[in-house]
């Protein structure tokens, strides 16, 4: 069994780190928040995230927390839900919010009542304002029931189409690093498309991934594994 601690400035750049060094992807892992980042006055007193990552077996605890049916996820689905349902409320935007699975993840998707035009307003320019309302609902999980949120919010499929092509991103560039032996950087993106490079990478033999920056400008480089 493997198992690794890594920090970062949030919580969701340490789960990156631990899973690309690890190779796996989050639905083949059991994450545990050690310590919510903190920040202090002129960087005194403050804290990184610091999460522990822990692989499991097929069929392990891991399979039993990740599905559908898993009480604890479905509870924390049904309390984004409403968390959204009510933001959207408060903003006057008019949408339709289901619970949904795909990717051997659990999403709350958005969908627009009346015209796309306004409910586009949600993704902002390259998704984020998508990102900070994910991260209003990762606070939110985490001061109702002391876990990490497990739920990620789409607008319009926005998300995962997004992943589609962050993961034929990866491929395509993977491919050329192995022909030409020199890395090469990718654009940047959020912790959440980072991930998806990582795990994408770890199914090529020969090659390893990393990210470097700071957010926004954050961005992942593949190169030949050493």
């Amino acid at each position: 069994m493997r198992e690794i601690e890594r920090s970062a400035q949030s919580v969701e750049e340490a789960v990156e780190a631990a899973l690309a060094e690890l190779g796996v992807s989050e639905q083949e892992a059991l994450v545990q928040v050690v310590q919510e980042p903190k920040g202090g006055f002129l960087g005194v007193g403050s804290q990184p995230a610091v999460v522990r990552v822990r692989v499991v077996e097929p069929g392990g605890d891991a399979g039993r927390r990740e599905t559908p049916t898993d009480p604890a996820l479905e509870d924390q689905a049904d309390l984004v839900a409403d968390f959204v349902e009510d933001l959207l409320e408060r903003i006057g935007l008019a949408a339709d919010i289901e619970i949904s699975e795909a990717d051997g993840a659990t999403y709350v998707d958005v969908w627009a009542a009346d015209t796309e035009e306004s409910i586009g307003l949600l993704i902002g320019r390259h998704g984020a304002t998508l990102d900070g309302v994910q991260d209003l609902v990762r606070r939110m999980v985490l001061h109702q029931t002391g876990e990490r949120c497990r739920v990620l919010v789409d607008v319009e499929d926005y998300r995962k189409r997004r992943r589609t092509q962050v993961a034929r991103m990866a491929r395509d560039v993977g491919a050329r690093v192995r022909r030409s032996g020199r890395e090469e950087a990718l654009e940047p993106m959020n912790a959440n498309e980072r991930k998806v490079v990582h795990v994408t990478v770890a199914s090529f033999g020969g090659l390893e991934s990393g990210s470097v920056g700071e957010a926004p400008s954050r961005r992942v480089v593949i190169r030949p594994a050493g």
